[in-house]
């Protein structure tokens, strides 16, 4: 019996109807929502400082003008200060000038003594933190020096520098050097064996060990003992301008006392909080962008 031939001639297949694509496009949030939402944060952070704030000056206003109150309240502090406010940048030559100037010169010796600490700081701190040779030899050292007044040094730099200005700048470093030197120690201690492991893995020689693991590792702790130091910055060159004259908020502040102008004292302490505030504010912004958030804010 014979089978029949089977018929090998491929079958063309129509391809089935493609289902419609349909683009779901994301609905954009109404910009006048978006305005909203930050009207709201913006009040929320503002809003309650502001509140107490005035609630500050309020008290303060009517402690101060009861007769017999040695402090002027913050209506005579204004009237008395008003030339001072308004026009902060004359210069009469000498130490007559404005705040603008003497709080130019300070922060002038401020960033001299604070970026030689920050420099300084960061190298002792990692040696400090690396070696245990080190930390044995200095840490002591670092720990009975940082306890000593800022002010005490003064007189010893005067004695070695004979100027006001070098002294100055080196009570500043010598202030704000310890917290550095020591958060720095302490994040370079503490940098995760794993993390050391991979770098003998790759080998990596010292100075990519240092720009790879060390410094991004321990960057939340050195912004910290940075933050530390420049509020120490701010508050030494107050104090060492006070005894070394010259132009500076610190003598502005002394000489103002000397002349019993206690308006413009308490105009001065109101810029030197200012300004104390936003230098942290500085470093605190440039630590969170150095470590993508995770230094202290």
């Amino acid at each position: 019996m014979t089978m029949p031939a089977l018929d090998t001639t491929p079958v063309t297949r129509l391809p089935a109807a493609a289902a419609p694509v349909v683009a779901i496009t994301p609905r954009k949030r109404p910009r006048r929502d978006s305005y909203g939402r930050l009207a709201r944060e913006t009040a929320a952070r503002v809003i309650p400082p502001l509140v107490v704030i005035a609630l500050l000056m309020l008290f303060w206003e009517l402690v101060c003008r009861r007769t017999g109150s040695t402090l002027p309240p913050p209506s005579k502090v204004y009237n008395d200060t008003k030339e001072l406010i308004f026009d902060p940048f004359f210069d009469h030559g000498g130490i007559d000038k404005g705040l603008f100037w003497h709080l130019s010169a300070s922060l002038q010796r401020v960033a001299l003594g604070y970026s030689l600490a920050a420099v300084a700081g960061i190298g002792l701190g990692v040696l400090v933190g690396q070696s245990v040779w080190a930390m044995r030899g200095l840490d002591p050292i670092f720990q009975v020096l940082r306890t000593i007044p800022p002010l005490a040094w003064l007189p010893l730099a005067l004695a070695a520098f004979r100027d006001g200005q070098p002294s100055a700048i080196f009570v500043i470093f010598i202030t704000s050097i310890w917290p550095i030197i020591i958060n720095t120690a302490v994040g370079i201690r503490n940098i995760p064996q794993d993390y050391r492991n991979v770098a003998a893995v790759v080998q990596l020689n010292p100075l990519e060990f240092f720009g790879k693991i060390m410094l991004p590792s321990a960057a939340p702790y050195i912004f910290t003992g940075l933050r530390i130091g420049v509020g120490l910055s701010w508050l030494a060159i107050i104090a060492a301008e006070m005894l070394i004259g010259g132009v500076g908020i610190g003598f502005f502040i002394w000489d103002a006392w000397n002349s019993s102008h206690i308006s413009e004292i308490i105009l001065a302490l109101f810029y030197v909080g200012l300004i104390g505030f936003l230098l942290d504010r500085a470093i605190a912004g440039l630590g969170r962008l150095v470590t993508h958030g995770t230094s202290a804010s």
